[in-house]
């Protein structure tokens, strides 16, 4: 079952209440998505710590064939 860009951006917003999220479907499809994710909790971590932490927000979900999100294109940012 594909996911919603709602249900995406909660689970992402559990994690990082503060962010500003946007959320994109990629392909009209609700299969390919994309998330930028900026947050001051970033600051001072590199673009890999960032995104790790990201992906933990999606508590699976993204995990092996068969999870709910199939593909996720991620930006992280620190705030201006």
């Amino acid at each position: 079952m594909a996911m919603e860009a709602q249900d995406i951006e909660n689970l992402i917003r559990a994690s990082f209440p503060q962010a500003k999220i946007t959320i994109t479907d990629l392909a009209g499809d609700g299969n390919h998505w994309a998330a930028e994710v900026i947050d001051e909790s970033f600051r001072g971590l590199n673009r890999v710590q960032q995104q790790r932490a990201v992906y933990a927000s999606l508590k699976g979900k993204m995990d092996g064939a068969h999870g709910e999100l199939h593909a996720l294109a991620l930006t992280t940012k620190v705030p201006d």
